[in-house]
């Protein structure tokens, strides 16, 4: 005698609602649709798709972002854990632009990376996770730490690391301990962009600035420097040349986060100048393009103030 199981419609409806669509074929089955007619959905000119193994989505056409994310967290098994870029985009920090979905798995469990699920086995799952429907993802920390494995070039992991400390999504120290508790394996360019940030670099077009100074042989100046006239606090400087009482503003609406924001830096150049300060300004494209007239500058504006009396302007770095 065949047994016939009855198709739980509203179950499957419940299970496509809260999963954008995708299903796995385990909770096909558990609503009753027998492999038989899971193949027949995803046939050629079918109604379903298969995105993953044994992961279906039930519409025809390119499957969404977050689709792909719920996609692979049903692949990889209840117990993984987005990571890397695609878990700092839900964070809301600016990365690149990436098609892999990098996904922490426990390093007992079989699985392969497929399509853009990037399998990473770990014996270091996190501790605590964020959940949004479907989907658990690691903390800012952690997603950074592994997001600049996956990363091309030195430039994009000091931008990730920049922009996770500027935003306050994390904390240098957990940085470190990120750093310090993984693989020593790819985590160079983590070690350097870390470097740079407790130095007070706080982006991409500041650590290019720093790397110009370095190569010229100008002398280092104090990056991020809290500047004060006696006790009054005259602004944060990009760096700070003390002796010459001269700063160089590295200036991005990029990275400022706001008109707001862009409002200010020019209401600190007013307050710098009125004590005296030389305020230089460098677009990232002039940093990146035209350093000797960068450098040039520079030296100008060090020569002028070391011509004239000290400032009366003390400086506090971010250690102090």
């Amino acid at each position: 005698m065949t047994h016939i199981t009855k198709l739980d419609g509203d179950g499957l409806e419940r299970i496509l609602g809260k999963q954008e669509l995708v299903i796995s074929r385990a909770q096909a089955v558990r609503c009753g649709m027998s492999r038989d007619a899971v193949r027949h959905r995803i046939r050629a000119a079918g109604p379903w798709q298969q995105i993953l193994p044994r992961v279906y989505l039930a519409a025809t056409g390119t499957p969404t972002p977050l689709q792909k994310e719920i996609a692979t967290v049903l692949y990889t098994g209840p117990d993984s854990v987005i990571t890397g870029l695609t878990a700092l985009r839900r964070h809301g920090l600016h990365v690149p632009d990436r098609p892999d979905i990098s996904v922490l798995v426990p390093a007992q469990q079989s699985r392969l990376s497929r399509s853009f699920a990037h399998v990473r086995p770990t014996t270091r799952m996190p501790a605590r996770v964020c959940f949004e429907g479907p989907v658990q993802f690691a903390l800012p920390a952690r997603a950074v730490a592994d997001a600049a494995r996956e990363l091309d070039s030195f430039r994009e992991v000091r931008a990730v690391v920049a922009d996770a400390v500027q935003r306050r999504s994390c904390r240098i120290d957990s940085l470190r301990e990120e750093l310090a508790s993984g693989p020593t394996r790819y985590s160079a360019w983590l070690r350097h962009s870390l470097a740079e940030v407790a130095d007070g670099i706080r982006s991409v077009a500041e650590g290019d600035f720093r790397h110009l100074v370095q190569r010229s042989g100008l002398p280092m100046p104090m990056f991020n420097a809290r500047l004060y006239n006696g006790e009054v606090f005259i602004a944060v400087a990009d760096a700070w040349w003390g002796d010459a009482g001269v700063v160089a503003e590295v200036d991005s609406r990029a990275w400022h986060l706001s008109p707001e924001d862009w409002e200010r830096t020019a209401q600190r150049h007013a307050r710098m100048s009125a004590h005296g300060i030389i305020v230089l300004h460098f677009s990232p494209s002039k940093i990146w393009n035209e350093s000797a007239r960068v450098e040039a500058e520079v030296r100008s504006a060090l020569a002028a103030g070391r011509a004239r009396p000290t400032l009366a302007v003390r400086a506090v770095g971010q250690a102090d």
